[in-house]
């Protein structure tokens, strides 16, 4: 399921989140050489650069339920439009992060033209709460919610329908801090959940061999979205919400293997690198690998 064409698109945008700094994100990935180590792949990679994001001091928070709503509703609505045109070109959408709530304008950009996609969402949180249920009014925490048409219409309606993702090709990988009234609503849904608890019981071969199979039942390919804070802050300190108990580097890049492996990736975004929090830049370089193994680095 793979092009040629890697398209890279940046959004450094920080004001879906409560911490400042993952606005640098991008430029920290592209630091650790990410262009460069997927030429070396084989692959042919166009940067397309950064979605201008306003700087969140530059802006009034008007309801504190929904933290820079208009703001992230734009920048959302311009990256909707280039992950389409990416696909509608032949383009592999790779998004660099920025704060998870760029997820809700990547997956209506892949979801427009009645694209048919799986999604595994890497992620020590569902971000899966919406208005109802938020506590911190954090819009990186309703990006998977809103994808399935649950939240604020002001995102819903980014892009052509309301759902954007199908429930049950959807799995959420590592989760290991959620919400009550969101572990609720995931109970609800069609989602698969495989929590810490799983990948420690079954190990991450079984749990990725298994999301592979219902993420790629009936759809055109499988989008990544690798939330960074899913790998255990002592390897991955540069995130914008770590908490302990995350996978290891090693189950992190086995995960990217065997989806490599499997021929069905067909986008991905990397979100939520702090590199005021990281040291010596190890996060994003620890990105820039994850990023490759997905794209067929092997070791051997």
């Amino acid at each position: 399921m793979q092009n040629n064409l890697i398209r890279i698109i940046g959004v450094p945008m920080d004001l879906g989140a409560g911490r400042r700094g993952v606005d640098m994100g991008p430029s920290a990935i592209r630091y650790a050489g990410l262009n460069e180590r997927l030429q070396r792949l084989g692959w042919t990679v166009e940067d397309h650069g950064n979605i201008e994001v306003p700087v969140p001091e530059t802006r009034e928070i008007k309801d504190k339920r929904l933290k820079y709503l208009p703001e992230i509703v734009a920048v959302n609505e311009q990256l909707y439009l280039k992950v389409s045109e990416a696909i509608n070109e032949g383009a592999i959408p790779l998004i660099l992060g920025g704060d998870h709530s760029l997820g809700i304008g990547s997956l209506a950009g892949l979801a427009s033209n009645g694209r048919c996609f799986g999604l595994i969402w890497f992620d020590t949180h569902g971000d899966y709460n919406s208005l109802d249920t938020t506590g911190s009014g954090n819009i990186h925490g309703m990006s998977l919610a809103v994808a399935n048409g649950i939240g604020a219409q002001e995102l819903t309606s980014i892009g052509e329908r309301l759902k954007k993702i199908r429930e049950e090709n959807t799995v959420i990988i590592g989760v290991r801090e959620i919400d009550f009234k969101e572990r609720e609503m995931l109970h609800q849904s069609k989602i698969t959940v495989f929590t810490m608890r799983d990948i420690d019981q079954r190990g991450m071969k079984e749990v990725v061999t298994q999301s592979i199979k219902i993420a790629s039942q009936g759809t055109d390919g499988i989008h990544i979205s690798f939330d960074l804070d899913v790998i255990d802050p002592e390897e991955a300190p540069g995130v914008g919400t770590p908490v302990i108990g995350g996978i290891t580097y090693r189950e992190a890049h086995l995960a990217m293997e065997i989806l490599a492996d499997s021929g069905y990736v067909s986008s991905m975004d990397i979100v939520e690198v702090n590199p005021i929090l990281d040291n010596q830049n190890k996060t994003a370089e620890l990105a820039v690998g994850i990023v490759c193994s997905a794209f067929g680095k092997r070791i051997f």
